[in-house]
């Protein structure tokens, strides 16, 4: 499958329009990236729910004013994006997850590539970016 992300005007309106994300992978370290990101999110109005199952409930209350779940079938209540700060290999079973969601977008980060599961989202009607990071595209297409 030869993969392309979505044009520019399909990624301008995934983030111009705040939506509830699930950040997987999602840290507690204010170094690293996926914090970084889940919280300029939520600064665009996204509602972030953190995923990460070696974190307590509590672990991002203070940073993002959510509890954090062990995984997307965890969270009881509808998600729209998944965004995903984990390694290629662990896409497939994110994919699945994020199917039996009901989620619409797959968004994996910078260096986050599979297309297998690419391909699976996309069967399955989700719009899915990757290799790409939401800031780099905040700064690019606004």
């Amino acid at each position: 499958m030869e993969f392309s992300n979505p044009p520019d005007a399909e990624i301008r309106a995934i983030l111009a329009r705040p939506a509830t994300v699930a950040v997987v992978g999602c840290s507690d370290n204010p170094a690293r990236d996926s914090l970084r990101i889940a919280k300029l999110l939520k600064s665009r109005g996204f509602k972030v729910i953190p995923v990460n199952p070696q974190l307590d409930a509590d672990a991002l209350q203070s940073a993002l004013g959510e509890k954090c779940y062990p995984d997307l079938a965890s969270i009881p209540e509808p998600i729209e994006m998944v965004d995903v700060f984990r390694r290629s290999e662990f896409v497939p079973e994110i994919v699945e997850a994020a199917i039996a969601k009901g989620a619409r977008v797959l968004w994996c980060q910078l260096g986050v590539v599979n297309l297998d599961a690419a391909r699976r989202a996309d069967q399955a009607g989700m719009t899915v970016v990757m290799d790409r990071c939401p800031a780099i595209e905040y700064a690019r297409l606004f």
